[in-house]
């Protein structure tokens, strides 16, 4: 099978997010082949023509998962805007709430570790550039990019812990972003 064709990336993607719905109500370990095909609507057989077992599609499917929060936490600007938090990280505390349940499983395992790593990356990759927050000279790149992606996933995961509707995507990205925003020394 051709993993380029368009049937089987739409069939993959399709088997992703069978798995990541069903994630938001059931722990890993007790989600099965038989499961995720049956969310998915397709044969069973068809899960292994893809994925060579269910831990194969878990992990694509959290890839998936961590590059998107990694692309959203890597778009915000390293200024802090004078009107609230940047879209990006509202569009990501949206993302995250949106997906409560799910978040809530994967940040309490692996995947938080994982995110931190991926949004440090992408962070010190720009500030390898040269493109860095005020009033962060001589700090060094991989300690800035550490700080804050570790900065960031807590406070992801303590939102998607709260209990009852909490606060929406604005404010707690508006709050998070007044948290990360490095001090301007002036």
């Amino acid at each position: 099978m051709n993993p380029d064709d368009p049937r089987a990336r739409r069939t993959r993607a399709g088997l992703r997010t069978a798995l990541l719905s069903l994630l938001a109500d059931t722990p890993p370990e007790r989600i099965t082949v038989s499961a995720v095909a049956r969310e998915a609507g397709i044969n069973r057989a068809t899960v292994y023509q893809h994925y060579a077992d269910i831990d194969a599609l878990v992990a694509d499917a959290m890839e998936g998962a961590l590059a998107h929060a990694a692309r959203c936490a890597a778009l915000c600007p390293l200024e802090a805007p004078t009107d609230g938090a940047p879209a990006p990280l509202v569009d990501l505390f949206a993302h995250v709430i949106e997906h409560g349940s799910l978040y809530r499983t994967l940040l309490a395992g692996d995947f938080a570790h994982r995110l931190r790593a991926s949004v440090a990356r992408e962070l010190e990759e720009r500030f390898a550039t040269g493109a860095r927050p005020p009033g962060t000279d001589g700090v060094p790149d991989r300690a800035l990019s550490s700080h804050l992606a570790g900065g960031l996933v807590a406070l992801l995961t303590s939102r998607v812990g709260q209990e009852g509707p909490g606060p929406g995507a604005e404010e707690s990205a508006a709050v998070a972003w007044r948290l990360l925003a490095p001090v301007r020394h002036r």
